[in-house]
This record gives structure tokens, C-alpha cells and sequence, in this order.
């Protein structure tokens, strides 16, 4: 009897690195890979928000087109359904016989809870989930510690983890699949059909975000060419844009860090390599930090209290900042580049969220909802956490003073030439 895995994709939309296909390449006679558009990420929140905005959702169609179209190039498809995963990966097992599925875990309430369900109607089946781990730097069970040992603070994850773990090396892009005989692979929805519109591309950016593996690598490819060259505030802010293919799983954090590691012995290259270097680690840390408290990030009051709000001009308040119409110059720009492109800069991010957290007095968690539905890079990890750091209610109470809106605004706009160009 023939052995079928079925491959859940998820938030890891690519061939290279990827263990969880090359182990269910090579333990089947064929697998049935599968991606799921589940409506509940595409719906309102209980923030009045989006899960999901335009900007994310069209690079998120982009990026399952582009590993559909990766998967035939070496001889497979993409089998494409909408729906709840553990609706339909139940119905798929028994349709396809398949003897395991294969997906990669996940550190947020809402994924993991899917993932739960998914593995409960399995269990009925006598079908095993297997989980893999693939979007950190390191891996799990190569840290110095366990996961309810690691250091609250930053810093002292970063020392510890440098000098004591190591980063595996990437596993390679399978180049032949086999898969399961099926009739209809399914069609990927249009934005209209997720009930969305397309948002049209602001002249001001000069970039353009494109969602899919062979993008997120020719990015990489162009901030290893910029390392070439010198250090400089623009190229740092082009290597902070991989961001987006890593939330979307469409680049490794393995490939980035050993492409740009080649690079590291190179005139002027310290900089770039240790601001990528720097981005990598807090995604880590904020994975791990999830992995050991939970849902507790998601929490108003988190691991303190934000302190005082307003709530009688809450919606007010929120409104006017969320539109870009604070009357505040620097932070009515950042918001109106984050509404027309889906991306703004770390510094710029933490302006807006001082903004609204201590000037506008309005809770926390409305802002990080915001971002969830507008940030393209968004993660679950990364944006809660460093909201809730902001805030003053993160697990590193020592980071509570680290945050100044003066000097924020100094190293964003130093010439006030950002304000005026995102203006309205």
C-alpha cells in the first residue's frame, strides 16, 4: 500500500528550507499539498478592525500563486480549498487516503487553537498531525535553555543565544514531487471575492511589494548588492523590507541570515549585517516570548498596566489617528504611508504607537489590531509584543523607559522632508 502525506501549508509559503516538505517527500510515495483560505482571517475583529487588509491579502493571494506555480515547475500543484482547516483537511484525508498530515506550529491563540481542532478530528480518523517548527533563526531544541527558562529580557536572550546556540543550515529545495491524483486543485479567489478592493499603488513609495518566494529571494539578492555598497539609512530600511516574505513564510530566516553572513567580511557590510541580524533575533525572541506565556500578549493590562486612558474620546481619538488626522504632522505622515502602502518603518511604528498610547491616552490593543489589518509583514508575535512593550505591559518591564517620542521623531524626519511628502 502506497503511503500519501498531505502537506498543510500555512504561513510558510516556499520550497527552500522547508523541512516539513523534503521529510514528506521522502517518507511517501506521493503527497497532496494543500493550502486553506479560511474566512475567519478575513473577517472583523471585536476591535471594529480587519484580521486581514487589502495590502496583506493581495500579497497573501500572490505568494499561494507563486508556490502553486513553484510546485509544478517540478512536477506537483497546489490543491487551493476555502474554508475552516479542520472542516476540510478531515474530508480530504478520507477522500485521498492520505496516512499523515504534515503543518508547521504555530505560537498565537487563534492559529494554535485551529491547529488543536484540526489534530482532534484527525485523532478520530487515527490519522496523525505532525508538527514541525520552521520559522525562527533557531531552532527550539537548540537554545541553551528550555522555553520557560528564557530570559524575559532581550538582551539577555540575544547574549545567551549568541554565544551558546547554533543556526542549522538550510535544507535544500526538493527539485521533483510526486502528488495525489486529483481532478481539481481549486481556483485562488480574488480579492473582490474576500470581499476586498484592490488598493492602487501610492506614487510616493518607491517600492513595490510583490508577494512570493522568487520575490522575497531577488529582494534578498538586492540587499546583498546594496551590502556592497555603503551602509547607508536607505539600504538598512530595503533590508528591513524582507520582513513582509518572512511573515508570509515565502523567505527562511535561515536564507537571509546565511546570504547575508557570506557577505559579513566585506568593507562596510557590519552594519547591514548586524541590523538584519538584530531584525532576525527579535522575531525569535517574540515567537519564544509567546511560546512561554501564552495569550497573555493579547491582554490589555498584559504583564503590568498601560495606565491612564481616555475612554471617553476612545473612538475619537482612534479615528483621528488611525486616518492621519491627529494635527500631529510626523505621526498624520506615518499613518497615511502605513493606510497607502502597508508598510512603514520600525521607528516609524513605534512614533505612532507612542502617539496614541500616551498623547491620545487610548488603549494599546486598539493600535495593534489597527496594524494587524493594514501592517503587510505582519505576525502575531512581533506586533503584540512590541506593542504591548511600548505600552509598558510587556514581560520585559526593564524596556518600559527605553521608548521616547521626541527622539524618535528626531531620527525619523531630522529635516521634516518625510512629514511633507506623506502630508495627506
Amino acid at each position: 500500500m502506497s503511503k500519501k502525506i498531505l502537506v498543510w501549508f500555512r504561513n510558510d509559503l516556499r520550497l527552500h528550507d522547508n523541512e516539513m516538505l523534503v521529510e514528506a517527500i521522502a517518507k511517501s510515495d506521493s503527497i497532496l499539498p494543500v493550502y486553506i483560505i479560511d474566512p475567519r482571517f478575513f473577517g472583523p475583529t471585536k476591535y471594529g478592525t480587519l484580521k486581514t487588509g487589502s495590502i496583506r491579502a493581495q500579497f497573501t493571494l500572490e505568494s499561494i500563486a507563486a508556490l502553486r506555480n513553484s510546485l509544478k515547475q517540478i512536477g506537483g500543484n497546489l490543491l487551493v480549498a476555502e474554508g475552516k482547516p479542520e472542516e476540510i483537511i478531515p474530508v480530504l484525508v478520507q477522500e485521498y487516503e492520505i496516512n499523515e498530515v504534515y503543518h508547521h506550529r504555530e505560537v498565537a491563540e487563534e492559529e494554535t487553537q485551529i491547529s488543536s481542532s484540526v489534530e482532534n478530528e484527525l485523532w478520530k480518523l487515527r490519522v496523525n498531525l505532525k508538527h514541525f517548527i520552521g520559522h525562527t533563526l533557531y531552532n527550539k531544541e537548540d537554545l541553551p535553555f528550555p522555553i520557560k527558562d528564557i530570559p524575559d529580557a532581550f538582551n539577555q536572550f540575544k547574549k545567551k543565544i549568541e554565544r551558546d546556540a547554533i543556526i542549522k543550515p538550510c535544507f535544500l529545495a526538493p527539485d521533483r514531487i510526486n502528488v495525489a491524483e486529483v481532478i481539481d486543485w481549486g481556483n485562488i479567489p480574488l480579492l473582490a471575492d474576500l470581499n476586498l478592493a484592490l488598493q492602487e499603488k501610492d506614487t510616493r513609495s518607491d517600492f513595490e511589494f510583490i508577494g512570493g518566494e522568487a520575490e522575497g529571494i531577488s529582494t534578498l539578492q538586492k540587499v546583498i548588492i546594496a551590502m556592497q555598497q555603503a551602509a547607508t539609512t536607505k539600504n538598512l530600511i530595503l533590508a528591513s523590507k524582507l520582513s513582509a516574505w518572512l511573515a508570509m513564510g515565502c523567505l527562511s530566516p535561515r536564507k537571509v541570515y546565511w546570504e547575508i553572513k557570506k557577505m559579513e567580511g566585506m568593507p562596510n557590510t557590519k552594519a547591514m549585517f548586524n541590523h538584519v541580524l538584530l531584525g532576525l533575533l527579535w522575531r525569535d525572541y517574540f515567537r519564544f516570548m509567546f511560546k512561554k506565556y501564552g495569550n497573555t500578549f493579547f491582554k490589555p493590562d498584559g504583564f503590568g498596566s498601560q495606565g491612564i486612558t481616555d475612554e471617553a474620546n476612545t473612538d475619537e481619538n482612534f479615528n483621528s489617528w488611525k486616518n492621519g488626522q491627529t494635527g500631529f504632522a510626523i505621526v498624520d505622515a506615518v499613518m497615511n504611508e502605513l493606510n497607502q502602502t502597508g508598510y512603514i518603518s520600525n521607528i516609524a511604528r513605534q512614533t505612532a504607537a507612542l502617539y496614541l498610547i500616551n498623547n491620545l491616552e487610548v488603549t494599546w490593543v486598539l493600535g495593534a489590531a489597527y496594524f494587524e489589518e493594514k501592517l503587510i509583514d505582519y505576525n502575531p508575535a512581533s506586533n503584540w509584543g512590541n506593542w504591548a512593550n511600548i505600552a509598558g505591559v510587556g514581560n520585559d518591564q526593564k524596556s518600559k523607559s527605553v521608548f521616547d517620542l521626541d527622539k524618535n521623531i528626531k531620527n525619523l524626519d531630522p529635516k521634516g522632508s518625510y512629514a511633507l511628502t506623506w502630508a495627506s
